[in-house]
């Protein structure tokens, strides 16, 4: 399928232990030749990561929305349904998981600022026909930044959950297709996906 992720483990762990070795070794890198690595605001001119400095920007309404989906069997969809899963309510726990993740998005993913969020809402539905869910998160702030990754972040965990209180029943479910659907506000303005 083209739309999963394959990763090849060795050469992931073999980023992150470099990655860790230069932080321990706090050790400039290279300077950035590439002229569109160079302009990616999470990097500086040292090829470091940093946290971009929002203090400038306005206050405004910020808005986001994302999307992402587990597949599974028939059957798994029609044991939810009647309730008799063994892990009790599935997706009222999945919701709750996905607004939780939202809020600690900062605490996961080490550029994103910590924002005060004013809404978070995650909705799981069914999808008969795939078979399968359908996860969303809708995701709200007036702040300096906008809450794409806090909604991603929202659906990956719902997600996560999902698998998590179903794998007993369920080991060959997928997720996927975890994007973001649109966001409001801010300097680059409004956007929906086509």
């Amino acid at each position: 399928m083209a739309d999963r992720l394959t990763v090849d483990s060795g050469l992931f762990r073999e980023a992150a232990r470099q990655a860790r070795a230069m932080m321990l070794e706090r050790r400039p890198t290279a300077a950035i030749e590439d002229p569109q690595l160079a302009e990616l605001s999470h990097i500086d001119e040292q090829g470091r990561a940093r946290m971009v400095d929002v203090g400038d920007k306005p206050v405004t309404g910020r808005r986001a929305t994302a999307a992402g989906r587990v597949d599974c069997a028939a059957d798994t969809i029609a044991l939810v349904k009647a309730g008799k899963t063994p892990k009790g309510s599935v997706i009222a726990t999945a919701e709750l998981a996905g607004v939780m993740a939202a809020k600690r998005t900062a605490d996961l993913i080490p550029l994103c600022h910590p924002l005060p969020l004013s809404q978070v809402e995650v909705t799981i539905a069914f999808d008969d026909a795939r078979p399968g869910f359908i996860v969303e998160a809708a995701v709200r702030t007036e702040g300096r930044t906008g809450v794409e990754m806090e909604a991603l972040t929202a659906v990956s965990i719902a997600c996560l959950t999902l698998f998590d209180m179903l794998k007993a029943v369920d080991k060959g479910m997928t997720i996927a297709d975890i994007r973001v659907t649109a966001k409001e506000g801010g300097q680059s303005g409004d956007w929906q996906r086509a």
